[in-house]
């Protein structure tokens, strides 16, 4: 029997990278002292204590190397390796097009195996999602997972301490890679029966 190909969208920052990475450059920048358990809250000033301008401007010169310099989730390479020989691994992220680059090569040097990106330079991926003919989408957002859910859509939602609402019943909190890898299986066989 001929398994089912399925079309995985996975969010980048957060989701395959470390949550928190941005922290220490933040930090010295802002001169505040955030920890990863400080991050509540998804918006970054917020958590900074500053205006959202003020952020964003610290984003305009640092996000380049912010990207480059972040680390890798446990278990990214391994799973998303044995996923891409059996199915579509679509990342979609709400990068703006510019930050294309330096994505593509943070990918490509971590040997992470991908069929298209999308750079869509905004927070909705429920389009996206439908274009791609998405059967399941992980995240790490709240808000993302909120709207996809209730377009429709599984979501994985990969715990942080800044996404810790009340969930949808098309949404499941998940803790690491290999216990996404297992819910992938778990659903390929569901379907087969």
């Amino acid at each position: 029997m001929k398994m089912q190909r399925l079309s995985l969208c996975i969010d980048i920052d957060g989701t395959i990278t470390d949550p928190y990475y941005w922290i220490p450059r933040a930090n010295r920048f802002f001169g505040t002292r955030v920890r990863p358990e400080d991050v509540v809250s998804y918006s970054m000033h917020e958590v900074l204590g500053v205006e959202e301008r003020q952020y964003d401007e610290f984003y305009f010169a640092f996000g380049t190397s912010m990207h480059n310099e972040a680390a890798v989730r446990n278990h990214v390479q391994e799973v998303i390796g044995e996923l891409y020989n059996t199915h579509y691994i679509h990342f979609v992220t709400a990068r703006e097009e510019k930050m294309k680059f330096v994505s593509l090569d943070w990918l490509n040097r971590h040997r992470i195996p991908f069929d298209s990106i999308s750079l869509l330079g905004s927070p909705d991926k429920v389009d996206m999602a439908k274009e791609l003919e998405c059967d399941l989408f992980i995240e790490d957002s709240y808000d993302n997972a909120i709207q996809l859910a209730e377009a429709g859509f599984e979501v994985l939602l990969i715990d942080c301490n800044y996404n810790r609402g009340p969930l949808l019943p098309n949404i499941t909190r998940v803790d690491d890679w290999r216990r996404i890898k297992e819910i992938i299986a778990h659903h390929l066989e569901m379907e087969a029966s």
